[in-house]
């Protein structure tokens, strides 16, 4: 029983803690601020109400008095008796009541005279500031006073002149400002629930929804369950919810993306250590073929030492890419057609394949790269061009399959054109060309070589595109810009 009592009193008071959070909250702060302006706009139109009541109060006493006066006018020369007279007085709320008429003065009924009159008023022409004047002072200040009214008797010349005291005034007033008050708070709250309400539940409980699934989303982001569903709407909250759960998903894939590399650089590190003293003990080997007299051995044992030579570099810098940058470029000139014959000789395309490799670069061309990272990338290229046209199936079995190597100098920059007559590059690998595990140019290929290739042209401040063709294909672009001269360095040159 005691524990069925405190889970009631927790869920009271979390309850109580929930509307206490809301009312300090964006809604809260609607609700008072809503009250607020409709209680502003409410003084700002009580100020002139007030005033229109004071002078209906006044004109309704003249009124009165005025149609005793000309009762009392029509009697002449009798005089009221006392008794009469106290009875109109009583009747009007007044003093004195006195009748112009013809420029004669008349007073009609008096009791207690008062030696003087603190203020004086005429209703025939009542300016509005001056009239709202008159009632903020009556209305904070007054009832002390004693007032001398007075106003004409309908179209007719005569006026009607009435002295009174200006606490029943006061008070009429105090009521219906005390009236006003709580009719404008009763139409503030109304008001004001009205607007809380639709805001609500236009505003604040979407907003309350995006709030809470970016908390639960940064609780687990890698959980699906956990990303927005978009609420439908064409509105600004709505199209937020949507771009918020768009958001979501993106950074779902980027750390699975993350995961994914941090894994495959995990497995490259276990595969790493194992492979250089394989290739150690290679490399040991091969240096050993040079010393045979063997022709065709004296012949391929140089390709083949630089060869492995190559893999014991790539292993040591295997998990350079997305830990580390490459290592800056070790530029030097030397010959454009000796590396693509190196190319050529490393690929070592069967003649029985059909594939045509064609180098058609100049023996004069030179180029100021770094020869290993400019080797990588166009063996990256052309593998890539070999491996598709090997796995494509033509349907004309006559069909041309050839790679084409070119280069030209224009100025100070060396352009590379490596050009295949393959099935070229589907859509989605078009759209993440350069994209390190998304931009894969063959099936089964991770996405890497590309990669590694755009940022060692970019280390040499080159640029690498794919240019559209008109046939078949795919067509890379290579640039490599000389480095600067310095000044002093192409005055000994010259």
């Amino acid at each position: 029983m005691w524990q069925q009592s405190q889970a009631g009193w927790q869920t009271d008071t979390g309850a109580g803690s929930v509307m206490q959070h809301r009312l300090r909250g964006l809604s809260g702060k609607l609700l008072w601020l809503t009250m607020a302006f409709v209680m502003l706009a409410e003084v700002l139109i009580f100020v002139p109400s007030v005033a229109s009541m004071r002078l209906r109060w006044l004109e309704d006493r003249l009124n009165t008095a005025a149609a005793a006066g000309v009762v009392i006018d029509g009697l002449q020369p009798a005089e009221l008796p006392r008794a009469v007279q106290d009875d109109t007085l009583m009747a009007t709320g007044t003093k004195a009541i006195a009748l112009r008429k013809d420029g004669t003065s008349r007073l009609l009924a008096a009791d207690h005279m008062p030696p003087q009159v603190d203020a004086k008023y005429d209703l025939s022409d009542v300016p509005a500031f001056q009239s709202i004047g008159d009632a903020l002072y009556t209305l904070l200040f007054g009832g002390d006073r004693m007032l001398r009214v007075y106003g004409p008797i309908g179209d007719s010349d005569m006026i009607i002149e009435l002295v009174m005291e200006e606490k029943g005034l006061r008070q009429a007033m105090l009521a219906y400002a005390q009236s006003v008050f709580s009719v404008s708070l009763m139409i503030s709250l109304i008001t004001a629930s009205l607007i809380y309400i639709a805001i609500n539940r236009m505003m604040i409980r979407p907003m309350r929804r995006l709030t809470h699934s970016m908390q639960v989303f940064a609780e687990n982001p890698e959980d699906p369950a956990r990303i927005l569903p978009p609420a439908p709407g064409n509105d600004e909250i709505a199209l937020a919810g949507r771009h918020l759960a768009l958001m979501q998903e993106q950074l779902q894939k980027t750390l699975k993306q993350q995961r994914n590399l941090a894994d495959l650089g995990l497995a490259v590190s276990k595969i790493n250590h194992d492979m250089r003293n394989i290739l150690a003990s290679a490399q040991l080997m091969s240096d050993r073929l040079v010393d045979v007299d063997d022709p065709m051995v004296k012949g391929f044992a140089p390709k083949l030492v630089r060869t492995i030579d190559r893999a014991v570099g790539y292993t040591s810098e295997v998990l350079a890419y997305g830990q580390a940058s490459e290592a800056e470029p070790k530029r030097r000139r030397f010959r454009l057609a000796e590396l693509c014959q190196e190319v050529r000789d490393i690929l070592a395309i069967a003649p029985d394949s059909g594939i045509d490799f064609v180098d058609s670069v100049a023996a004069d061309i030179e180029v100021d790269a770094d020869s290993e990272q400019l080797f990588r990338v166009v063996h990256n290229i052309c593998r890539n061009a070999v491996q598709a046209l090997a796995n494509h199936r033509l349907d004309d079995p006559g069909a041309l399959r050839r790679i084409t190597l070119s280069a030209q100098r224009i100025g100070s920059v060396v352009a590379i054109a490596i050009d295949d007559t393959g099935p070229g590059l589907a859509p989605k690998a078009r759209e993440n060309l350069f994209t390190a595990f998304r931009g894969s140019a063959r099936s089964g290929g991770i996405g890497l070589g590309l990669a590694i290739a755009r940022e060692l042209v970019l280390a040499h401040g080159g640029t690498i595109a794919l240019v559209e063709k008109p046939g078949p294909g795919t067509l890379f672009r290579i640039e490599i810009p000389d480095r600067p001269v310095a000044l002093g360095d192409w005055r000994v040159r010259a």
